[in-house]
């Protein structure tokens, strides 16, 4: 098991060093959740206690209390420089999207947001292949056009672990370093590491969160698992899919499609 993840973790390590070597300037994305607190793990890891570039956290103000107190607790704790965007209102979202895949469209545009404003050439982000059929379909380093949009059919190769890095000037790099993971992965490097994680990933009456989002468009599911443990156990033969309480996912067929192709995380 050691060495299984070590190998995940040297991978990860190997593509932060490699972008930060050759993208100036970058940004990294922080949801708050399990799996963007493991990549600031590795991230600190990678620098030597020191991340070299901003998080940014966009802030529709609808995410749980928990999630913002953990916010603050590691900023602080850990002494990083996060940047909280504030995204536009669901006012301002495509009317024909579905009510709740509207509401989840609010990051894409604040993302575009602070690309416009700050210039980011390259944007990290905490996503796996395993998460949901759309993102299976993503490169390590995937380019963006100016407007974010992303044309999942026109991906560049990647073979050996040699990724292309030169994009034209308009373009910005979305770099996913934590794509060969599974939940399952995370949970278990999560214990190894002893990484601090937002509580309401551990079951309270019956329930428990497997991905945070907003509060109005993310619910906890069944659950006894209570403890990593538990998790790692429950993950071991669950059927239900991890994403199964956000519910953008369950409203058109290609809700998700349209908001990853328009620029969504």
């Amino acid at each position: 098991m050691a060495d299984y993840l070590d190998d995940l973790e040297s991978r990860t390590i190997y593509i932060l060093r490699e972008a930060f070597a050759r993208i100036d300037p970058l940004a990294m994305l922080w949801s708050i959740g399990k799996d963007s607190n493991a990549l600031l793990w590795m991230a600190r890891k990678a620098f030597f206690g020191r991340v070299p570039f901003p998080l940014i956290q966009l802030d529709t103000e609808m995410e749980l209390p928990e999630v913002y107190e953990f916010r603050d607790w590691v900023t602080k704790d850990w002494g990083i420089d996060v940047r909280v965007e504030l995204c536009p209102p669901e006012s301002e979202m495509d009317p024909t999207l579905p009510p709740a895949t509207r509401a989840a469209a609010r990051k894409t545009e604040g993302l575009r947001n602070v690309l416009a404003r700050d210039g980011y050439r390259g944007v990290f982000a905490g996503i796996r292949r395993d998460e949901q059929a759309t993102r299976a379909k993503e490169r390590v380093f995937s380019p963006r056009s100016l407007d974010g949009a992303w044309d999942f059919r026109d991906q560049p190769p990647e073979f050996w672990d040699q990724y292309k890095t030169e994009f034209p000037d308009g373009a910005h790099v979305r770099i996913h370093p934590l794509l060969h993971w599974t939940e399952l992965d995370i949970w278990r490097y999560t214990k190894r590491e002893d990484i601090p994680v937002v509580p309401l990933y551990f079951a309270r009456d019956g329930k428990r969160y497997r991905s945070l989002g907003e509060k109005n468009i993310t619910f906890p599911v069944p659950s006894e698992a209570s403890t990593i443990d538990e998790i790692i156990a429950e993950l071991q033969v669950t059927r239900t899919s991890e994403r199964a309480g956000r519910s953008f996912d369950h409203e058109a067929e290609d809700s998700f499609e349209r908001l990853r192709s328009s620029g969504y995380m």
